[in-house]
């Protein structure tokens, strides 16, 4: 096996076990709230403390990635948050639940911000959309087997054991990102370091930061379905956990890997027609989304809901590759940890941080259902920024 496929592989198998710590709490969302006796706004604030920590933690990756071997940083993030999935099966109460869900946001954070321009690097720009589309096919895959997987083991022989299964693979691999792979790029480079000009020079940079606004109108929907559609299907269609986990694993697994896979070929070649491929992409998605979901609550039949919530997915995941290369494209080498990592910090600043507690509020006050309607409308400030990204004209540079 060659070093990049080497690479691509353990870095595809720690972004799905990225996703599987991270998503598998929703799956015993159920649970959690019958036995440590838990308010819907709890459970939401549990996956928006994941994301704030997430997001904040980012920049500071991102500052030293930028000046030390990246990784080291992607071997101890990893050790980080399968540890700190591991404590969770300890938990006691909702404190104590918040603090290791803070923990898995940091070591995930270290290990988003790095992976996706550390893999780039190694491929040609023209392949770049459709490779990290493959990448991200860990997320759907190891989300869907978080729900579905975490809902049977939740159902079966309890939440703690759940975290107990999820928290060692990624103790495993970790240690051999750690211990096998190389940043050649940083050991041979004799550039300087970035200054803080550098950095600020990303805040001039309107085409990136108008992919970061689209993203983050994308993650406001994606982090609201995925912390409250299980227990959606539980609430309005009567499924237990374990068979919501495992329709919404389903759907996940199946709309996700279509979209990102298809995505990323498309923006591959509508990149051949013109340099706005990616940008059109993006909202030509949200523009699906927004009907899709609204569908999708306005029917209590139990196949058309999984069936609107399903191509909802696809559309969702369509631009991931796009987004992914776009970043990477907009942006030079010597400052793209950084990069990276303010996109972190901008798309869950104001995407999936707020929204699974928005939703918990707005279910409170209202119902899930409601606030489910309410998170479809995001697309359309999403759809602005796309449209807004895309009339800059902006060439993506080929020698990055």
């Amino acid at each position: 096996m060659s070093q990049a496929k080497k690479l691509f592989w353990i870095l595809f198998l720690l972004n799905l076990l990225n996703y599987f710590d991270r998503q598998v709490l929703y799956s015993v969302f159920p649970l959690l709230q019958t036995d440590l006796h838990l308010t819907d706004l709890q459970l939401g604030t549990l996956a928006s403390a994941f994301m704030a920590v997430y997001m904040c933690y980012a920049p500071l990756v991102g500052f030293f990635a930028d000046r030390t071997p990246r990784h080291k940083w992607i071997g101890l993030s990893a050790l980080i948050w399968s540890g700190a999935t591991l404590f969770c099966a300890g938990a006691k109460n909702f404190s104590s639940l918040l603090v290791a869900r803070g923990l898995i946001g940091a070591g995930e954070a270290g290990f988003t911000t790095i992976a996706q321009p550390f893999l780039a690097e190694h491929f040609p720009a023209q392949k770049r959309a459709s490779l990290l589309a493959k990448f991200g096919l860990a997320l759907p895959l190891g989300a869907a087997l978080g729900y579905a997987i975490g809902g049977f083991i939740g159902e079966h022989v309890g939440w703690r054991e759940t975290f107990l299964i999820a928290g060692i693979p990624g103790i495993i691999i970790g240690l051999l990102a750690w211990t096998s792979l190389q940043d050649k790029a940083r050991l041979v480079s004799s550039a300087p370091a970035p200054t803080l000009r550098d950095y600020l020079q990303l805040f001039k940079n309107k085409p990136f930061l108008c992919v970061c606004l689209t993203q983050a109108m994308v993650s406001f929907i994606m982090g609201g379905l995925s912390a409250w559609t299980p227990m959606y299907l539980h609430r309005y269609l009567q499924l237990t956990p374990a068979q919501a986990g495992t329709y919404f694993g389903i759907l996940v697994i199946v709309g996700g890997a279509l979209g990102t896979y298809l995505g990323g070929r498309l923006a591959d070649q509508l990149l051949r027609r013109t340099v706005n491929a990616y940008y059109w992409l993006m909202g030509g998605s949200l523009l699906l989304i927004m009907p899709l979901l609204l569908l999708a609550t306005s029917t209590f039949y139990l196949p058309a809901t999984l069936g609107y919530f399903g191509v909802g997915i696809v559309c969702i995941f369509l631009p991931t590759g796009a987004i992914a290369a776009s970043l990477v494209a907009t942006t030079a080498p010597e400052i793209r940890s950084m990069a990276f990592a303010i996109n972190i910090f901008l798309i869950h600043l104001l995407g999936d941080t707020l929204s699974p507690t928005f939703i918990g509020w707005a279910a409170d006050k209202w119902t899930l259902k409601c606030a489910v309607m309410l998170c479809a409308l995001v697309a359309l400030p999403g759809i602005f920024f796309a449209w807004k990204a895309a009339g800059k004209q902006f060439l993506l540079p080929r020698r990055f």
